[in-house]
């Protein structure tokens, strides 16, 4: 493994250590069935690329990465219900995700839909909470970019899009606004959460939010092209779902030579949004070449 690879999976063991402990059963807590469900869908696999972005963005400004736990099991939060929700039937109508069946599967379809709504709104109260943050400014802020981040303007969006997509096919123009959404919206926050839980000034923040914003376009059109190159076995989730759905890609449109020089040119744009940063943001350069080649 690289250095890189050993600090995301470091910082990964502390978001599911913090994930386990918070959704363990507990006497007058949730229900046994949907603490299970809850487990399911966030412990036992998954990178924790969003959360380790945040740490690494809030490190640029002294902060350490136990200070930004809180935030990023906030955010891993949020991209575990998205993934139970895009799952289901109704949706993408998926039975495997990190090499096991998916909640729906499980358990039931109408269990991983509360799952999925309980998974959302802890992650606001972990925003919450005074150990996130002693500044109830900076906690504000930080419930008000995920909420944004992760609304109808953002990652929900998306989605919206993302299915309208099946059956109305999307120009190029839509399929990049589709992604920036559903993919890049979460993405830029767990920089620009970085940036607040740092108080970082005007011009880092905008620094942050643009490399956020093309480590996502990088992260979806890397997962496009793996979906048509890679197997189930090696993605730990349904592989081909893109052709089968008719969902509207840059692959689809373009096809995959286009799809890659797209995905150098984020990866490029990335590079060049932390000009103003020093060999300090080493691991996000890292982390955006890591997201263009990674294999799974």
């Amino acid at each position: 493994m690289t250095a890189l690879s050993d600090d995301i999976a470091l910082y990964g063991q502390q978001i599911e250590a913090f994930l386990a402990h918070r959704f363990a059963p507990a006497e007058g807590g949730m229900p046994d069935r949907l603490g299970a469900a809850i487990r399911h869908g966030t412990l036992g696999g998954g990178k924790r690329l969003r959360p380790y972005l945040l740490a690494i963005s809030a490190g640029l400004f002294g902060v350490p990465h136990r200070a930004s736990l809180r935030a990023g099991a906030a955010l891993e939060c949020i991209h575990c219900y998205s993934l139970v929700h895009d799952d289901l039937p109704d949706m993408d109508n998926d039975a495997l995700r990190r090499g096991r069946p998916t909640v729906w599967k499980a358990f039931d379809p109408a269990l991983a839909i509360l799952a999925g709504d309980a998974l959302l709104t802890e992650a606001f109260a972990l925003l919450a909470e005074p150990e996130c943050h002693p500044d109830p400014d900076v906690r504000v802020e930080l419930v008000g970019t995920l909420a944004r981040a992760a609304g109808g303007a953002g990652m929900v969006g998306g989605q919206v899009l993302d299915i309208e997509g099946e059956t109305t096919p999307l120009d190029e123009d839509a399929i990049f606004r589709m992604q920036a959404l559903k993919t890049g919206a979460l993405l830029r926050a767990s920089a620009e959460m970085g940036a607040v839980l740092g108080r970082a000034d005007h011009h880092e923040r905008a620094a942050l939010i643009g490399f956020g914003a093309s480590a996502g376009l990088a992260f979806q059109i890397a997962d496009d092209i793996l979906d048509v190159t890679a197997s189930s076995a090696t993605l730990g989730k349904t592989a081909g779902k893109d052709i089968e759905q008719n969902k509207s890609t840059i692959i689809a449109r373009r096809g995959l030579a286009a799809a890659r020089e797209i995905l150098d040119h984020a990866v490029s744009d990335g590079l060049r949004a932390l000009e103003i940063f020093g060999p300090e943001a080493d691991r996000h350069r890292a982390l955006i070449r890591l997201f263009a080649d990674r294999t799974s």
